[in-house]
């Protein structure tokens, strides 16, 4: 039986995880009026991967028998000065959606609720793997320091970036 702490929690968390996928389908839009299409196929590739996370959480919460209480998804930023502001917004975001994913797992532990630390257990390694692979970008794109022939060899790399698969049902 979920908490109704942890159901909040959990429903909180879907509405974050669809707040990401917008903010990342932003920044995809952003780059591609800038035609970084490289940038934009990432940034809309992370937009899909977040809401596989949602769906995630959904899924395990119907498994759970809990209520799913979808609510409003606040509207994104929609404008960067530099494709590094854009990169470190993404940074500065993950590490917010790390922080709430471990809050998470600490009032599974405090309710006892084995069954959704388990489940949140996923979470905590993709965001490892979130933080690393955009923190990568940006320490690439602070090397460059405005090289418009880096930025155009990164974009091509960003460019290679496949859509992520769904996440595996547990």
């Amino acid at each position: 039986m979920i908490s109704e702490k942890i159901h909040k929690g959990l429903n909180d968390q879907i509405n974050a995880e669809f707040y990401s996928s917008y903010l990342y389908l932003a920044m995809a839009a952003w780059s591609e009026e800038r035609n970084l299409a490289g940038c934009a196929n990432w940034m809309r590739q992370q937009a899909h991967e977040e809401l596989l996370h949602a769906l995630k959480i959904i899924d395990y919460m119907n498994e759970a028998g809990a209520r799913v209480l979808l609510q409003p998804v606040a509207g994104p930023d929609l404008e960067w000065d530099t494709p590094l502001a854009m990169f470190e917004d993404s940074l500065k975001h993950e590490r917010h959606m790390t922080e709430r994913i471990n809050d998470l797992v600490s009032a599974a532990q405090d309710a006892r609720d084995h069954a959704t630390g388990i489940m949140l257990q996923w979470f905590v390694t993709e965001q490892v793997e979130e933080e690393a692979s955009v923190d990568g970008i940006v320490q690439q794109l602070k090397m460059m320091q405005d090289s418009g022939a880096g930025l155009f060899m990164l974009d091509r790399e960003l460019l290679q970036r496949a859509a992520p698969a769904p996440p595996a049902a547990e």
